[in-house]
């Protein structure tokens, strides 16, 4: 019944479905005080509360545009996306060192690994759902020539390697929060955030160079701009410092369009079997 429902959803033009969504942000924002408190909190803990009309109707946005750049057609998806310095990635890719795209839960993060796919063949990390009905549909959408799922696994671990030894690239979502044994704490926008440390790991273990990207939702259902840039702040040795610049980094991204960030995300949960933070996490200056 979903799968048929978000494929009838397909159907219908981009800006008619951001149109709706928008509407929908509303209602959901006006109704669930838990979500409103989730979202209004996040935002004031990023100095960005005067976005919050905005990120509501964006939020809306995001869940609307999800039947279309899932079941609609890959070519007709493709075609509202306009692609960035793509060149930043084509030199590694040529390079043969493999390539490690972090892409945070900003703008229409969905339709980035279909962009690149179509350039190169892609392993993307991917946690299956809880829930068993979403299942077919998820993974039937993400379903693309030279796009390969690999579990949250010990087994996608390796998969991922794997590609990056090939040369190949792979695809993160480095604001997930991780499962136990999976990620550290780390400030992100001033609070600690339970972090996944994989990304720092890989690109240690293969020496394969981080690139961010995002798509920026463009206004009036014009479609998105992919944009990708370069990965500059300081690693570090240890997984907390590792794992601080990278959210860095995704704070930075963030900062280019802060209404298209998913600020209802629980970013901040402590995950079954974490011990709760006991400091705030280290910033560059404690490690100067």
């Amino acid at each position: 019944m979903l799968v048929k429902l978000f494929a009838l959803l397909s159907l219908l033009p981009l800006f008619l479905l951001h149109a709706i969504g928008a509407t929908v942000g509303w209602i959901v924002y006006l109704l669930s005080p838990s979500y409103r408190r989730k979202l209004k909190a996040n935002l004031d803990r990023a100095g960005y509360h005067r976005y919050l009309s905005q990120a509501i109707r964006e939020s809306g946005k995001s869940m609307f545009e999800l039947p279309f750049v899932w079941c609609a057609a890959p070519e007709k998806v493709l075609r509202t996306a306009r692609i960035e310095n793509w060149e930043l990635a084509q030199c590694a890719l040529d390079a043969k060192t493999g390539v490690i795209f972090l892409t945070p839960h900003l703008g229409c993060f969905e339709i980035i690994a279909q962009a690149i796919a179509a350039k190169t063949s892609l392993t993307a990390l991917y946690r299956p759902p809880r829930k068993a009905a979403l299942k077919p549909l998820i993974e039937g959408a993400r379903a693309r020539p030279n796009l390969h799922l690999a579990p949250a696994n010990l087994t996608g671990v390796r998969a991922l390697l794997k590609a990056l030894k090939k040369g190949q690239a792979i695809g993160l979502l480095p604001d997930q929060v991780p499962q136990n044994g999976e990620g550290v704490w780390a400030k992100f926008f001033g609070k600690p955030a339970y972090t996944m440390t994989l990304s720092a790991k890989l690109h240690q273990m293969s020496g394969a160079p981080i690139i961010l990207s995002y798509a920026e939702r463009l206004p009036w259902g014009r479609g998105f701009v992919i944009r990708f840039v370069p990965f500059e702040e300081e690693l570090g040795d240890t997984p907390e410092q590792q794992a601080y610049a990278i959210n860095t980094a995704m704070e930075k991204l963030i900062a280019r369009c802060p209404s298209q960030y998913i600020w209802s995300y629980n970013r901040y949960k402590t995950p079954p079997g974490v011990s709760a933070p006991r400091d705030a996490a280290p910033t560059s200056q404690d490690h100067a």
